[in-house]
């Protein structure tokens, strides 16, 4: 079963720039794995230029077959670690969404709402609100803890 999540940028403008991402979006998985890999506005805005993602990975790599043929061998873990696009890969409509403010993003979103306000990832956890009905948010970092790491198969941070 697939744990959704959408993946955002906050642009100057305030408006939010946003893509829809099938697996692994639990805290653990997608909010480590952009906490590690996608910790530059450069970096993120290149992964959101990409459109929806099947899976995301360290690298976003380059074209490559969406479905595996495992009949083939010598192609057995070559793009494991590259993000696997809809647009790209498969050949999809590209579709990146834009919202005018975070409530909007939440309320149009998924399980994980994954957000970089330009210095940090922040999630919203199923759409959660306050009283008044504003989208709470957390540092990714609070929502995972090291026995999810390692449940997982992370190596500490800085161990390669």
């Amino acid at each position: 079963m697939a744990t959704r999540s959408n993946i955002a940028i906050k642009n100057t403008d305030g408006t939010i720039r946003s893509i829809y991402c099938h697996w692994d979006g639990y805290p653990a998985h997608n909010g480590e794995m952009l906490r590690r890999y996608y910790n530059t506005t450069d970096k993120i805005n290149k992964l959101i230029d990409l459109g929806s993602v099947s899976s995301l990975r360290p690298e976003l790599g380059e074209k490559h077959p969406f479905d595996r043929n495992y009949e083939e061998p010598e192609l057995e873990g070559m793009y494991d670690n590259w993000t696997l696009a809809y647009h790209r890969d498969r050949g999809e409509d590209l579709r990146i969404d834009t919202f005018q403010d975070a409530v909007e993003y939440v309320d149009n979103g998924e399980e994980y709402m994954y957000l970089w306000d330009g210095q940090n990832w922040l999630v919203n956890d199923h759409g959660e609100k306050d009283k008044h009905g504003f989208p709470v948010f957390d540092f990714v970092e609070n929502k995972i803890s090291q026995k999810d790491l390692e449940s997982i198969g992370w190596e500490p941070e800085g161990v390669a």
